[in-house]
């Protein structure tokens, strides 16, 4: 199957509110691009930089310890003595409220961490846009969905050196850009997500990862990439984050000059 003069149209005519609600997602006040800091706890209770109250990494979870005085908020409630923030792994951390920065409690590789939200994050302050290529036709692709039998469990690393990310793989899809390519498709909490690198990362893209979602295939397993839609992961736009490295497979070697570039 090929792909549609129709397709080719609706892909361009969309893309730029696809970008224009792109944009607004990154200038969330407690988004991506409000961190400000990545503390990793270690020891026993202690103050963690300028944050008030200890905290604590335990078994299931963080122990914070504060007064009603230092302003610390837990589900709506001001905290006066000591609370039990639970985590899961990999999964988005729970988020304290500290004036008007959120805190998020997380766990990465069984290991808690305090990542800090606020929204005078230079970064934020500083953010009109990410840089992208233009809309090109050539990568609105048409792909073949060949799903697993079963999902397979997939371990990658991180851009954080030790730190490991698990997935769930549950298809390939194969498709033709410059010779014939096949990429692993990994389940997401938004869908089927493809995590990737290609000949342009490190040079006009990030280095690190890019990534594409997967439509939901016909009955057939036809499917249309659209890579003017790969975005960047957050770790291209902060070092305060713990982004997922493509599995070897998924390295291209030919260039996709489409989609978002290094912001960097």
């Amino acid at each position: 199957m090929t792909t549609t003069t129709s397709t080719l149209d609706t892909a361009r005519q969309t893309w730029d509110a696809w970008r224009a609600t792109r944009t607004a997602d990154l200038s969330a006040l407690h988004g991506w691009l409000s961190l400000t800091g990545l503390h990793w706890l270690v020891g026993e209770a202690a103050p963690v930089a300028d944050l008030p109250g200890t905290w604590e990494s335990i078994e299931g979870g963080v122990r914070l310890t504060a007064t009603a005085a230092d302003g610390v908020v837990v589900d709506g409630s001001a905290v006066d003595g000591t609370v039990l923030l639970e985590t899961v792994e990999g999964a988005p951390g729970f988020l304290v409220e500290i004036g008007d920065r959120r805190v998020e409690v997380m766990q990465r590789t069984g290991m808690h961490a305090l990542r800090v939200r606020d929204p005078k994050s230079p970064t934020l302050a500083a953010f009109t846009g990410v840089p992208v290529f233009g809309f090109e036709d050539r990568y609105v692709l048409d792909a073949q969905f060949v799903p697993y039998a079963e999902s397979r469990a997939v371990v990658v690393g991180a851009v954080v050196e030790g730190l490991q990310h698990h997935h769930e793989a549950v298809a390939t899809v194969r498709f033709e850009l410059d010779g014939p390519q096949e990429l692993t498709v990994f389940r997401s909490a938004k869908g089927s997500t493809i995590l990737f690198t290609d000949a342009t990362s490190g040079v006009s893209t990030t280095g690190t990862t890019r990534s594409i979602s997967v439509p939901e295939p016909d009955a057939d397993g036809h499917v249309v990439l659209d890579f003017n839609r790969t975005t960047n992961l957050p770790c291209a736009f902060t070092d305060h984050a713990t982004c997922p490295l493509p599995p070897a497979e998924n390295r291209l070697t030919v260039p996709v000059a489409a989609g978002e570039k290094d912001p960097r």
